[in-house]
């Protein structure tokens, strides 16, 4: 039983990583109905930000304290790839908002090789590994909690809090939920929707960068090539739970984590990623629009 609930913290720690990067894919999608893949790309970018500044944390100063250290990784993290997500939206997406569907995705995939490329020009394609921030392991009860676990968990529910509070309870999110039942409509009663759409997809690169730089935290090590797995992941978490649906997103991102989890626990390692998309199928079958996800209802 120890050996089950120890799993269960360890998928709760990946599944959180999930959920974060899965809400900006959900957040896009239900506003313009695009798949953003460049999003898990985005993430990578946002891990090697606080790479990068960890490494001038470390050379300029002698000692800095992890919380400072790891405050200012996210912040500088979440600023600088936010402008990059604001540009791609800005010269790659917005253009080809009302053309054809495949027009956006083909460009999505197009900025991904883009920024992986950039990222393995600039950074080398080997790994990048940094010292451990954090040590410290707890043991209750015969069950292994580590600090890192700890912050990773906690900072992606005070993050959900706040996003949840942003969404419901502020005019932004109004504008969100505006644009995303009916941009026409929500255009025509004054809502700024190009403003609103690019908002949208700062937030949702602020999230990744927060996920990545917990993910070079709880894993000491990146490379160019860390932003199509996650990204992958992430993507099937937000059509498990819902592709627009935001509890959803979460939801599929820690029933992701619990299930790479305890199946590397329990059977091959080497299958993990067979049994995540296996079980995403077999949901899907009997449930084709996500865990909480709503039928699309076709206007006429």
């Amino acid at each position: 039983m120890q050996y089950f609930i120890q799993q269960l913290i360890n998928g709760l720690t990946l599944g959180s990583i999930y959920g974060l990067i899965a809400i900006g894919y959900t957040m896009v999608y239900g506003i313009i109905g695009m798949i953003n893949f460049a999003h898990g790309d985005i993430f990578m970018v946002g891990a090697f930000t606080a790479l990068i500044v960890f490494l001038i944390l470390g050379a300029m100063f002698y000692s800095v304290p992890v919380v400072a250290a790891l405050l200012i990784m996210m912040i500088v993290s979440m600023l600088l790839v936010s402008l990059y997500n604001w540009v791609i939206e800005k010269i790659a997406y917005r253009p080809l908002r009302g053309s054809f569907r495949l027009a956006p995705l083909i460009t999505a995939i197009g900025m991904s090789i883009v920024l992986s490329n950039f990222v393995q020009v600039t950074q080398g394609p080997r790994n990048k590994p940094i010292p451990p921030m954090v040590s410290q392991v707890y043991n209750v009860y015969g069950i292994s909690i580590s600090l890192k676990q700890i912050i990773i968990v906690v900072v992606t529910a005070l993050l959900l809090v706040i996003f949840w509070y942003v969404v419901n309870k502020t005019a932004l999110g109004r504008a969100q939920r505006a644009c995303e039942q009916d941009r026409k409509m929500a255009a025509l009663l004054g809502v700024n929707v190009d403003r609103t759409i690019s908002i949208t997809f700062i937030i949702g690169a602020s999230l990744a960068a927060v996920a990545g730089t917990l993910f070079l935290m709880y894993y000491g090590v990146v490379v160019f090539s860390d932003g199509f797995v996650p990204g992958v992941k992430a993507f099937t978490a937000a059509v498990l739970g819902g592709i627009g649906s935001i509890p959803g997103a979460v939801i599929g991102g820690l029933a992701i984590g619990f299930i790479e989890s305890i199946w590397s626990a329990y059977f091959s390692i080497d299958y993990k990623d067979v049994a995540a998309f296996s079980i995403l199928a077999i949901v899907l079958i009997f449930m084709p629009s996500g865990i909480l996800g709503r039928p699309e209802v076709e206007k006429v």
